[in-house]
């Protein structure tokens, strides 16, 4: 049995003097860390925090969000961790969907305090955990912590529930140094600061991802280990003063959130040489992970088995299965949808049973991702279900595509949707994003190239040229904002 809060426990006891986070001139050790986070339970307590209670974060990276996590788990709640994306009127939804009374910002969001306070029904205390004075009515954080004394871990495990997260293994070491650059409301990070406590690590926290102060963080700060969404990697590599900067600390990139192109893993890999490579495909109904691919399969020789392409195999106490419109599990080979199940399956989505009962089936998370598994069990994720295009009757993955669009020297990143076409039914259209500083490439340059690599009816027939694609807070570029010009005024999203 473990509990959410053992990290905290066994890091105290091993490593009680060992530095557990940095978060700008803020250090502190295990032995503090736990000791603020039984004394925040103990607050949070005190304001109406009951066993089970939701307990929102809205905050940019630091070391509070990370104490936060922990002090509502030891109090016996449950954390709400906030997009930092999402306009007020989405989050007062989100908060009083789940019945949200506490929340903690930062003075990145307090301006928002009082039309959060106006717009939620649910909201009865605010917390303020910044550098600046509180506003009136809110309370300060620090004067939180040294007003309580510490209490009783609540020891929260097994079905307890641990968060709701509106919706992104081997990775760390003992002693390693995290750096915590993509958004801690994600489960993704979630999962990574699990791990790193676990491990008695260093958290290291930038309050959002800037390719600048990550580089000038992993320098400063000796960063051993990482999780970056591909966007973000592509941001980073390409980052025109990389080589201006000391990186021979980093040991370990987890990556995920999205596919990543074969051009842009290659590039990394070339770029960071030294660092090994994790790629881990999952999604937030799963606590997050699916599966792993290891470090071995990112090498040039690993390149030779043919699984580097691949999502890598499931992860400890997973199982997967490729499965058709009806359930049925697939013969090796074919395509069809993701399924998995395991100890970290969602209990469900909140106040939502229809939902929970399309996506949990009989104990299995059906994920929306088209995939196929080889012999060897390694899992090839070749679109989402949904963002598959049906073109003259054919299916034309995107990913493919975009895979073959991103070996162009020229290109520095794509996306490619289905858009309506009275022939076809639905056309190939791709988003381009070129190099800076490479020489122009037109539409029938990019056709010329896929045509090299991919089937005739899968290049695109269609290219729009950007200087950027839309990012969302989890590094997902998404493709809902794309299609929607295009979609508008239709009634159904297919053709």
């Amino acid at each position: 049995m473990i509990h959410l809060t053992q990290g905290v426990h066994r890091a105290m006891r091993q490593h009680p003097d060992r530095l557990a986070t940095v978060c700008g001139s803020r250090r502190q050790t295990h032995a503090q860390f736990a000791d603020r986070v039984a004394r925040m339970a103990g607050a949070l307590q005190q304001l109406g925090m009951s066993a089970g209670d939701r307990v929102g974060i809205l905050s940019l990276n630091s070391d509070r969000y990370l104490e936060l996590y922990f002090a509502v788990w030891w109090g016996g709640g449950v954390v709400n961790p906030i997009n930092t994306r999402w306009s007020a009127g989405e989050i007062a939804h989100s908060l009083d969907h789940c019945d949200t009374r506490i929340l903690v910002v930062d003075d990145t969001f307090e301006p928002l305090v009082v039309e959060l306070s106006e717009r939620s029904r649910s909201l009865r205390t605010i917390i303020h955990a910044g550098v600046e004075q509180p506003p009136s009515g809110v309370f300060a954080y620090e004067q939180l912590i040294a007003d309580h004394a510490p209490i009783v871990d609540a020891m929260r495990c097994d079905d307890d529930l641990a968060g709701v997260f509106y919706t992104g293994e081997g990775l760390a070491q003992d002693g390693d140094i995290g750096l915590h650059a993509a958004p801690m409301f994600h489960l993704a990070d979630g999962a990574f600061s699990l791990m790193l406590t676990l491990r008695g690590c260093t958290h290291v926290m930038v309050p959002s991802f800037q390719p600048e102060l990550v580089l000038e963080t992993v320098q400063a700060e000796r960063i051993s280990c990482l999780v970056l969404a591909p966007t973000m990697m592509q941001m980073i590599v390409d980052h025109p003063r990389l080589l201006a900067y000391k990186l021979d600390s980093l040991q370990t990139i987890l990556y995920g959130t999205s596919p990543i192109s074969e051009a842009l893993l290659k590039r990394t890999v070339q770029r960071l040489p030294g660092t090994s490579f994790f790629q881990a495909y999952g999604q937030t109904e799963m606590s997050p992970i699916v599966s792993i691919l290891r470090p071995e399969f990112h090498t040039a020789e690993g390149r030779l088995l043919g699984k580097q392409r691949s999502a890598g195999r499931p992860a400890m106490c997973v199982e997967v299965k490729i499965v058709d419109a009806d359930g049925r599990e697939l013969p090796r080979g074919e395509v069809g949808e993701i399924v998995a199940r395991g100890p970290g399956v969602m209990q469900g989505y909140w106040n939502d049973p229809e939902q929970t009962s399309a996506a949990l089936r009989d104990g299995w998370v059906h994920t929306g991702d088209g995939a196929y598994m080889d012999e060897d069990g390694f899992i090839f994720v070749v679109d989402r279900v949904k963002d598959m295009i049906v073109s003259g009757g054919e299916n034309v993955y995107s990913a493919e595509v975009e895979n073959a669009i991103a070996l162009h020297p020229a290109v520095a990143m794509c996306a490619v949707i289905g858009i309506p076409d009275d022939r076809w039914g639905e056309a190939v259209h791709a988003f381009v994003v070129c190099k800076p500083g490479t020489v122009a490439i037109d539409t029938d340059s990019i056709k010329a190239h896929c045509r090299n690599l991919i089937a005739g009816y899968k290049c695109p027939r269609t290219v729009e040229f950007r200087d950027a694609l839309p990012v969302t807070g989890t590094g997902k570029v998404p493709k809902n904002t794309l299609r929607e010009p295009y979609w508008r005024g239709q009634s159904r999203r297919v053709s």
